[in-house]
């Protein structure tokens, strides 16, 4: 997988993910926008990603990075509420993060090797 498709359905997730917990939550926060706008800010940097900029490219690395670690405290939270679908949405969100990130450091893996 391009990295550039990572990053693209990580924004996507991020946003849809986010939204659906903000609109199904009984007690909405604005906080549950925070992933939304990073998926926003995600989804920007998509073309310069597509179009291989380096500078891009280490951004989103660190973005997503942040983003993985933020979503711990949410993750605990939602576990201590026992709240499953809370659960599932932040596990998914972490889960493709890491996936992402996989994609994102096998290739400079691949780029260093050339």
């Amino acid at each position: 997988m391009k990295p550039f498709l990572a990053n693209l359905i990580y924004a996507i997730l991020l946003i849809a993910i986010s939204l659906w917990g903000y609109f199904t939550s009984d007690n909405p926060s604005f906080t549950a926008f925070i992933p939304t706008i990073a998926g926003a800010i995600l989804l920007a940097m998509t073309p310069a990603m597509k179009k291989e900029n380096k500078t891009v490219d280490h951004i989103v690395v660190v973005l997503t990075l942040l983003l993985i670690v933020a979503l711990i405290k949410p993750l605990t939270a939602a576990i201590g509420r026992s709240d499953d679908m809370a659960m599932i949405r932040v596990m998914l969100m972490m889960a493709w993060g890491v996936v992402a990130m996989i994609v994102y450091i096998k290739s400079f893996i691949d780029v260093r090797k050339k």
